[in-house]
């Protein structure tokens, strides 16, 4: 029988005349993993902040068992800024005993990406104090996880890292034996990791068994028998709730809650998006030009981050784009966007980026645009228009938007200085769909976004029709927004994946395989002969790659020619289906090139 860790009873929390919690009892054994999840400001760091003792309940108790240890990553960190990442990580422990500790070198290499920490200066003799947040966050991370404990407490882990840090993370806190309890956002993230999930609500928190997808069949399934919740938020549960059961791509986690009374609830919901319908759509509303790249060299600096791409962004198309840090994904918005706003004036350090016409381009960047703090929330709204066309006959007011967004008839009149992070972000959003854009590029979107407007902002999306790109290290996120993804992969080059992220994880991984040093040669006499192999095998990898490089030219010349006649055709869907099915042909093609190309380029 698993041992009860932490013990809430009757616990209640009030801020000025808010019940963030109200007599609330849970309890944490050894092995769970709970996810906690609700809108931003209903108490989820209230509620683990007690659990870890750093806040105490206004009411109730909370007690832990005896010697308990208990890790916890605060949004804040308490790094010393005089140290060292070797002092704060890895203590007065000399090289040889952590380099022969298996945990601590997969935690560094998980989270910075090798031993040496590349992209640190000084490596581990790094000082704390110049660091970037996201760093310093990714170094108290690196801390707690060296150390053994009974209870880690995360909230938002999964803020600053990578796809792949995502990734890895997932996979450490599924092989430690310590129980978990974690706020986070990224759903993705939960599934993987969760067996438990807390749901604060109005004061309350409702458990569940199971990670995400569970969670959101139970929840479905107790609000349709309940009949409680509002029209709006069970349509929009419905919706998300039959995308998952549909099969959505990295879904691990197996419905453990009335399959049968699951499928009756989701029995009338159409696909979340008519595909053929918003690509004629958008292709009336764009033509047959969005941005077109021609022999395009990408710089930052004196750094190449891409260089001779040629690629086609056409009317309709939503576009995922993943990537290492430092590969190019933003600074490649960044060029369309100018060449966009300039029409076609401002142009790359190589080749020519070809804008149609009739682009609106809509650019959320990382960075918070700054309203003044006096301007009321609906306000700010109507400054850019009073009603917007989403298309298909749909029209909302500023008003209804703002209320789709979470902002209440109330909080529509808030001042915009009085906002959180979170919902400046939101009516960030906001101020760009009521602008009616038909291209849309979104950087880090989910950034400060809790789970209930992400699936409202992806319902808005689902039925938007125009052509979109989007960045993020939410793969749930992208897998559910976007049709195709691309990847950066750090070899200046910008590539295709047909299976998505998985995918892009499985060449990362075989890019550091590839580049980690070989062990010494045996012996000088083995050596002679190798070093006599390898020119030869030098000379004819270089006449391959040379070969493959051609076909790789001609298949991205057949994509660009099958997206053409896609677009003219989008009105015939038998032809729109073969042409799509030829599309995949030479993306699985292409995907072969590529591999070999990769395996190549070592021997030359």
């Amino acid at each position: 029988m698993a041992v009860n860790l932490v013990n809430v009873e009757a616990v209640s929390k009030v801020y000025g005349t808010r019940a963030l919690l109200d007599g609330v009892s849970l309890g944490v054994s050894e092995g769970d993993r709970i996810g906690v999840v609700g809108r931003n400001g209903d108490g989820k760091t209230t509620l683990i902040r007690m659990i870890a003792k750093l806040e105490e309940a206004d009411s109730g108790r909370v007690t832990h068992s005896g010697g308990l240890r208990t890790g916890v990553l605060t949004q804040h960190d308490s790094l010393d800024p005089a140290a060292t990442v070797r002092h704060e990580v890895i203590g007065d422990l000399a090289d040889h005993e952590w380099a022969g500790s298996a945990k601590i070198r997969d935690v560094l290499t998980g989270l910075f990406g090798g031993l040496d920490l590349p992209g640190f200066p000084q490596g581990l003799d790094t000082v704390i104090g110049p660091l970037s947040g996201g760093e310093r966050r990714r170094i108290a991370l690196a801390k707690l996880l060296i150390a053994e404990q009974d209870l880690i407490v995360l909230d938002e882990p999964t803020n600053h890292l990578d796809v792949e840090g995502i990734a890895w993370l997932a996979r450490h806190l599924q092989a430690r034996r310590s129980a978990l309890v974690c706020v986070t956002h990224d759903r993705w993230f939960l599934d993987q990791v969760c067996t438990r999930m807390w749901d604060v609500q109005r004061g309350a928190v409702h458990e569940y068994e199971g990670g995400y997808s569970d969670y959101v069949f139970a929840r479905a399934e107790r609000e349709r028998i309940a009949a409680t919740e509002e029209t709006k938020r069970q349509n929009l549960m419905r919706k998300e709730l039959a995308w998952l059961r549909r099969g959505a791509p990295a879904r691990t986690s197996k419905p453990r809650y009335r399959i049968e009374a699951a499928n009756e609830l989701i029995a009338d919901v159409p696909p979340p998006r008519d595909t053929s319908e918003l690509m004629k759509f958008a292709n009336a509303r764009l033509g047959r030009t969005v941005f077109d790249l021609e022999d395009v060299t990408v710089t930052a600096g004196p750094k190449v981050l891409l260089k001779h791409l040629t690629w086609q962004l056409g009317p309709g198309d939503r576009i995922g784009l993943v990537g290492v840090n430092g590969a190019g994904k933003t600074s490649l918005l960044r060029a369309l966007a100018d060449a966009a706003t300039t029409q076609g004036e401002a142009q790359p350090a190589g080749g020519r980026i070809v804008v149609g016409k009739t682009v609106r381009l809509a650019y959320l960047s990382q960075d918070v645009a700054e309203l003044p703090a006096t301007l009321r929330v609906l306000e700010a709204v109507q400054q850019v228009r009073d009603r917007v066309d989403l298309g298909k006959g749909r029209e909302m007011t500023a008003g209804q938007l703002c209320e789709q967004f979470g902002f209440t008839k109330e909080k529509q009149w808030t001042p915009v200085g009085d906002l959180s992070g979170g919902e400046r972000r939101r009516l960030q959003l906001l101020r760009l769909l009521m602008d009616e854009p038909n291209v849309l590029f979104l950087d880090e979107p989910t950034n400060d976004l809790d789970i209930e407007t992400l699936t409202q902002l992806e319902d808005l999306l689902d039925g938007w029709p125009g052509s979109m790109v989007v960045i993020s290290h939410d793969r749930f996120f992208i897998e559910r927004t976007t049709d195709k993804t691309y990847a950066l992969l750090g070899d200046a080059t910008l590539r295709m994946l047909p299976r998505g992220i998985d995918e892009y994880l499985e060449r990362r991984q075989k890019m550091i395989e590839t580049a980690a040093p070989a062990p010494a040669a045996a012996s000088a006499s083995a050596s002679a002969p190798a070093k006599e192999r390898s020119a030869g095998d030098a000379r004819a990898a270089k006449k391959e790659l040379q070969k493959i490089e051609r076909q790789l030219d001609k298949v991205s010349e057949k994509e660009a020619t099958l997206h053409a006649r896609i677009a003219d055709n989008a009105t015939d869907f038998e032809k729109v289906a073969k042409l799509d099915a030829e599309l995949r042909e030479l993306a699985a093609q292409r995907d072969d090139l590529e591999m070999r190309w990769l395996e190549l380029a070592e021997d030359a």
